[in-house]
Order: C-alpha cells, then structure tokens, then sequence
C-alpha cells in the first residue's frame, strides 16, 4: 500500500545541469587527492551540491541524471548527506541479466527513486526490482518531449494508448511506479493507482517561463492540476533550477501541491 506523503515528499526537483562549453583545450583540476578530474564533469557535479546546499531541510527529492552518469554513484550519497532524497534518473534498460547487476550495484548507493524504461520488458524490470526492495523503482512509459507522430512511427498507436501499453508491463513486472506525463495521470490512476505511484514531469508553474522548452505543450500541465489529475509526484526542473532564488520557487511550488492537496 502506498505511503501518504507530505506536500515536500511530493515534490521531485530536477538538477539537469548541462556545462558551459570551455574555451580552447579542455581543462582539467586537481581534486582534494591531487588526481586531475576533468573540469566539465566537476563542474556539474557542483552545480548539484550547490543546488542541494540550496535546498537543505525542504524535504524534497533531488532528480540526477547525467551528473550520475558523469561522476558516479557517489554522488547520491554527498546529495543525501545534505538531508535530501535522491532520485536516480538512469533510465535503464538492457537484458534481465545486466539490470540485475545495476540493482545489486545501485543497492548499495540507495537512491529512493530510480528509472527503467517500460520497454525493456517484464523480466527485465523483475531482474532490476528484485536487487532493490527498499527502492521505489518506477517504469518510464513515453518520454514527454514526444508526440502523437513519434508513436505513430515507433509504437504504430497514439501518445495515450502507448502511455496505457507500457504502464500494463510495468504492472506485470511488479515494480513500484509509473513516469508519464500529467496528460495521462486521471487515466492512469483509474487503471492502475492502486498498485502504482504516478510521477509526472512536464509541470510548468504559471508563474515560470522557460526559453526554448522542449516539451510538448499538449502535455504539460501545472502543479496543482497535475496533483488534481491524480499525480503522486510531479518533477519540476528548470522554472527551479534557473530561478534566481531556487529554494523561494520550491517552497512557492510546495504551497501551490498543499493547496491542491488540501
């Protein structure tokens, strides 16, 4: 049965920090050992700390994706060590015998949350829970920058339908949740709420605007609707990240969850 969780518990904050391209040849610096560690790399990896230093003591989780492919699994336990929550956002998907040994590899980093992609079938999804019983893994179902014509051409069936597919996998593979966008949440938790959290990214505050978004419009939603629609968590990157005061837009964020929660 699912926990009730605090509206900071339901908040997931994207640390999707891309690093600034370097002039010239690549530079490199010393870390505390005195072994070179090349600067692009680190230079994500603080952005992370930082934004985690920001956020000590508001209870939410903190979304990696491409810093932990970077700099390792160390990273979730310097996040942790700033009272945080960590969500490993690896999107993994291989053979049953492969994401076996990233279970048994992630289990010892213990994340809170982690991706797999639905469409690495049944089995291996099992393969990948049974190494993590104390982690919440949740099966991405359509990326959110897709649209209808992207699943037309790779699943022959609309956004939806593909949506309502890969959740039935993820179902049958017994994992914990579900990542889809808020578009997709009201069905999603009339089929399968019972069973499986429903974490939703694409969530745009009215209040933030963001250059060049690549989501798909038709599926973005704000945080009180998608929590109305049914979403357990909603993921909410650059309107926090690129804010000018990043720990005033979460707890602007948590308020407007209470309100839709209350």
């Amino acid at each position: 049965m699912k926990k009730t969780m605090t509206p900071a518990e339901r908040l997931i904050v994207a640390a999707d920090f891309k690093p600034q391209a370097l002039q010239g040849n690549r530079k490199w610096l010393a870390n505390d050992q005195g072994l070179l560690r090349p600067e692009l790399r680190y230079q994500v990896r603080e952005s992370v700390i930082r934004l985690a230093n920001f956020l000590k003591g508001t209870g939410v989780y903190l979304k990696v994706n491409s810093a932990l492919r970077a700099v390792g699994y160390d990273l979730i336990g310097e996040i942790h060590s700033h009272g945080l929550r960590v969500f490993a956002d690896l999107k993994l998907i291989d053979i049953g015998e492969t994401l076996s040994t990233d279970g048994i590899l992630l289990r010892e980093a213990k994340p809170e949350l982690l991706t797999t992609m639905c469409v690495a079938g049944v089995s291996a999804m099992k393969a990948l829970k049974n190494e993590l019983p104390d982690t919440e893994v949740l099966g991405v179902t359509v990326l959110t920058s897709l649209r209808d014509a992207d699943t037309q051409a790779m699943f022959t069936c609309s956004t939806e339908e593909a949506v309502m597919r890969f959740s039935h996998v993820a179902a049958d593979a017994k994992i914990d949740g579900l990542i889809s966008s808020p578009k997709e949440a009201e069905v999603l938790r009339a089929k399968f709420g019972i069973v499986l959290s429903l974490n939703t990214p694409a969530i745009r505050p009215t209040w933030a605007i963001v250059p060049g978004d690549d989501q798909n419009p038709e599926r973005i939603m704000t945080p009180a609707k998608a929590i109305v629609a049914g979403a357990d968590r909603i993921v909410v990157g650059r309107p926090i990240v690129r804010a000018t005061d990043p720990y005033d837009a979460v707890m602007r964020t948590i308020e407007e969850i209470a309100s839709a929660v209350g």
